[in-house]
């Protein structure tokens, strides 16, 4: 798959994303959820299943296999002979859906060689898409006009007033040492992969991420980082997280 076909399935990509974006304001304005707790006690609601459904069969076309957070449980033995993929999480931010405060996405990556090539990551209320592929850059497209997101430089993190992304539902210890670390942060909050979004649009300077999360979490926002010069880091061998491991749970990771 040569740079020609990323740019072929990027617009692939952005059209389920909206499509998504879609279902998911039409039962978040509906108020009905019928929200239910999935295995891990973790909310499922309607918008889930619907984006999901549109997501998959929009993507079809690719000819390339999927995996998303509500499709099936698919056993390493089978995905790890996959060379590309789809990598899905049809609304991420259940949580912060349930609370009507805007702040979910849907993203949708593709894997290849444990690696993203590209990311879409849309905010189905503001109606904001940030978007890259390997080696074209990263951009937003916000009220009708595409931004380009500019590279990044590396951030000392010693220098006064940081500011230090951190998620207002999994704050754990090691995050709140981390922040402790540093030199008069200023601390922002935002919901789902918008946090990685705040890095790539210099809003915020390093996301520790010291609790859960799944390789569907952060796939698409780490597409996106990476063409703006940011990184994703595992923090025990700051190595980049790795994708289609046989646990799909992340490490603990720094983004930066």
């Amino acid at each position: 798959m040569i740079n020609t076909t990323l740019q072929e399935l990027l617009p692939l990509a952005i059209t389920a994303a909206q499509a998504a974006s879609l279902e998911i304001l039409n039962v978040y304005h509906s108020g009905d959820f019928k929200t239910e707790a999935k295995g891990d006690q973790s909310p499922l609601t309607q918008a889930d299943k619907r984006a999901h459904a549109i997501i998959t069969s929009l993507l079809q076309s690719a000819q390339l296999p999927v995996l998303s957070e509500e499709g099936r449980d698919i056993p390493y033995h089978e995905r790890k002979a996959w060379e590309y993929f789809w990598m899905v999480d049809p609304l991420d931010g259940t949580k912060e859906f349930v609370k009507r405060n805007g702040e979910f996405t849907v993203n949708i990556a593709l894997i290849h060689q444990q690696q993203p090539m590209l990311g879409v990551v849309m905010v189905p209320v503001s109606g904001d898409l940030f978007y890259a592929s390997q080696g074209t850059g990263a951009f937003v497209k916000r009220n009708n006009q595409i931004i380009p997101l500019p590279v990044r430089k590396p951030i000392d993190l010693t220098q006064p007033g940081i500011r230090v992304v951190a998620s207002r539902s999994h704050m754990s210890d090691e995050t709140q040492a981390f922040i402790h670390s540093l030199y008069e942060p200023h601390l922002v909050s935002q919901g789902s992969s918008l946090k990685f979004m705040l890095l790539a649009e210099g809003k915020a300077d390093v996301y520790p991420r010291f609790a859960p999360t799944m390789e569907w979490d952060t796939a698409a926002a780490h597409a996106i980082a990476n063409e703006a010069g940011i990184a994703v880091l595992q923090k025990d061998n700051h190595q980049p997280l790795q994708y289609n491991k046989p646990d799909l749970l992340n490490p603990y990771f720094i983004c930066k």
